[in-house]
């Protein structure tokens, strides 16, 4: 085995808010392509059906386009939505380095509204240490504004 390869570990974003909305309310900001646009960025051709594939686009780097290549992986209407994010190139080090990671979304009805989970997993280490602290950050802002469209949608 490469000891490069053998070195490297696995470290997942894990998020857990619990919003005031309903289960149902959340899932069409989460499978709404005009609503995902406003709080996270505009989707490519998605839809919430298995084996989908979709694109986002955001800042390029190096050899990477800027292009998010996504395929919907798990679809449990109102309860868990997971899809693949790849993007990257295998030719730069930092930001835009290569990235093989899974959304996952699941909602778990309260009294009190919903708990929503945001698992964003498979980020190597150290080759993916750029995007793991870049997305940390960004999946904390963008949770918000998640919220702030729910609120608009009740």
């Amino acid at each position: 085995m490469n000891e490069t390869l053998a070195k490297q570990t696995s470290r997942d974003i894990v998020l857990d808010e619990v919003f005031d909305h309903s289960a149902e309310t959340i899932w069409k900001a989460l499978t709404d392509g005009s609503l995902i646009a406003r709080w996270l960025m505009p989707p490519e051709g998605f839809e919430p059906v298995p084996g989908k594939d979709f694109t986002f686009r955001t800042k390029p780097a190096g050899a990477w386009d800027g292009t998010i290549r996504c395929r919907v992986l798990d679809v449990k209407p109102a309860r868990r939505l997971s899809y693949s994010w790849q993007g990257g190139d295998e030719g730069n080090v930092g930001y835009g380095s290569r990235l093989d990671t899974v959304v996952t979304w699941i909602l778990s009805p309260l009294a009190e509204g919903t708990r929503v989970q945001l698992i964003h997993s498979g980020f190597l280490t150290p080759k993916n240490d750029t995007a793991f602290e870049n997305m940390s950050r960004g999946w904390r802002t963008i949770l918000p504004r998640l919220d702030s469209i729910v609120d608009e949608q009740d």
